[in-house]
């Protein structure tokens, strides 16, 4: 395959949901040709469409010109909000069969981490919060903190 694998990109969800990094590393590590050879690593990978919590719009305006569709939810802090609204944005980008999704920020944190398992619960996927923490820890390699699994709906829809 082609171009360059984003940093510790990760099937969340084989062929349907991903999680990187931010693509093009960021901070000083940061590249442009670096951004450009991971766009076309994502769209060889199958990635139609990119989640962004980032707190500017940076990379949307790349994701846009390769074809991707691109969603910006800033995720400033784990507060009710803010969380449903990327969980709002998620469902939108996944409600094509035909869409597959990365969510990114600068790096997979905690927040990420609570967003995944908050995610698998608020659709549906797994019933109870605690096997979905426990799926998340395993898939990232990572444990979960309190403000990470307090995010987490206690069942789907909430």
């Amino acid at each position: 395959m082609t171009g360059l694998e984003p940093r510790n990109f990760t099937w969340v969800i084989q062929g349907r949901l991903a999680v990187s990094e931010r693509v093009g590393g960021y901070g000083f590590q940061h590249r442009r040709v670096r951004r450009e050879e991971e766009i076309t690593w994502l769209k060889n990978a199958g990635i139609t469409c990119i989640l962004s919590l980032l707190d500017g719009n940076q990379n949307m305006a790349s994701y846009e010109e390769s074809e991707l569709m691109g969603y910006h939810e800033p995720l400033l802090d784990l507060d009710p909000e803010p969380v449903r609204r990327v969980f709002d944005a998620m469902d939108l980008a996944l409600s094509s069969a035909d869409e597959v999704l990365l969510l990114h920020r600068d790096i997979i944190d905690d927040a990420v981490a609570g967003v995944l398992a908050g995610y698998l619960v608020h659709s549906g996927l797994i019933d109870d919060p605690i096997v979905a923490i426990a799926a998340i820890q395993e898939i990232l390699k990572r444990p979960l903190g309190p403000e990470a699994r307090a995010i987490i709906p206690a069942e789907a829809g909430a």
